[in-house]
């Protein structure tokens, strides 16, 4: 197929372009290349003969107008989106007008090139989003998010990322876009940005420096494996059912508390420190304001139908995530110079 990949540049974009490469799909990634982005993600790939780049922001309808009419796309996987809550909660008009308007733009964009197209029956419209959008999980229920599960959004991020998702449903159900949405937990894995957990605690573990945990640490997520979750991208945008959704998960629950004390047993192993342990670094910090309790995944749809299921437990992915890390500090320390990294946000404080 060829593709046009939005937010290719980012975490879980470029580990999708990476799979699409794989496969032997062409792609043409655009991305306005934000503080998150980075295209050394895809350095891998850049001088393939299938994979080429444009920066672009999808606010700008008339630039993505011309990309699909130039490239002819099979298929759009749309992954661009503002995504941390801490910076949602400070600044919350970015996400409104690229997560929200720039998901309208595309929308448009795909309507009328697959209009002009002869409304074709190979091209889908592929949304990538989060389970934020349904909210949050009693913490001792065994209550998983299902794709029928109402949407209860409660951060500006995870709001914006509900709409967006009621936009792609809307044009499917109005237009007769063909649309598939993807719901998923948390990602981690290498090129993981430096602002999210995982990554902070490995890097501040490294550096001597506290381990920040919210509030008491028991708020829980589902964790997946970032090139788990863009081999099921793959198989949701070659096969799934036009109009369905799909939730995305990896099968490991972990408050947050047990999941940095597993991070600081890797590095206790991997690197050790010269006196003591890196849980002794563990720090409790004023929570996150409307931090939501738990987000767990019933992925039951994407593997009955589509025969995906995660192939990686959070302990072997966390091992090799700080494997990662601790080889490619060249990577990530240039990116601790970037816009807020390394600063605590979100606090609603002024």
């Amino acid at each position: 197929m060829r593709i046009l990949i939005t937010g290719g540049a980012g975490f879980i974009g470029s580990a999708v372009i990476r799979e699409a490469i794989f496969r032997g799909h062409k792609v043409l990634n655009i991305d306005c290349l934000t503080y998150a982005s980075c295209l050394d993600n895809l350095k891998s790939v850049e001088k393939s003969p299938n994979y080429s780049f444009h920066k672009t922001d999808i606010r700008r309808r008339a630039e993505i107008d011309a990309f699909l009419n130039d490239y002819q796309p099979d298929a759009i996987m749309h992954l661009a989106a503002e995504s941390h809550v801490d910076r949602s909660i400070d600044g919350p008009s970015d996400f409104i007008e690229t997560n929200i308007i720039g998901t309208f733009n595309m929308l448009e964009s795909a309507r009328s090139y697959w209009e002009s197209a002869g409304r074709t029956e190979k091209f889908r419209f592929h949304h990538v989003s989060t389970d934020e959008v349904f909210g949050s999980l009693p913490k001792d229920a065994n209550i998983l998010f299902t794709e029928e599960t109402p949407y209860d959004p409660r951060s500006p991020y995870s709001a914006s990322k509900a709409s967006s998702d009621h936009l792609v449903r809307a044009w499917g159900e109005t237009y007769g876009l063909p649309v598939v949405i993807t719901n998923c937990s948390n990602n981690y894995g290498p090129y993981h940005f430096p602002e999210k957990l995982i990554p902070v605690v490995i890097i501040n573990a490294l550096a001597e420096k506290p381990l920040p945990i919210y509030g008491d640490g028991s708020n829980i997520r589902d964790w997946l494996f970032v090139e788990d979750h863009a081999e099921a991208l793959m198989l949701v945008l070659e096969k799934g059912e036009l109009g369905r959704s799909y939730n995305i998960g990896g099968n490991n629950e972990l408050s947050n508390l047990d999941l940095v004390t597993l991070l600081c047993g890797i590095l206790d192993r991997l690197k050790p420190r010269v006196t003591g342990g890196y849980a002794d670094l563990i720090s409790f910090v004023a929570d996150r304001p409307g931090h939501d309790a738990r987000y767990a995944i019933d992925s039951t749809r994407i593997k009955n139908e589509l025969g995906w299921e995660p192939s990686i437990s959070v302990e072997e992915g966390l091992e090799k995530t700080v494997k990662w890390y601790l080889e490619n500090e060249a990577w990530w320390r240039p990116l601790l110079d970037r816009q807020g990294v390394g600063e605590r946000l979100g606090t609603q404080e002024k």
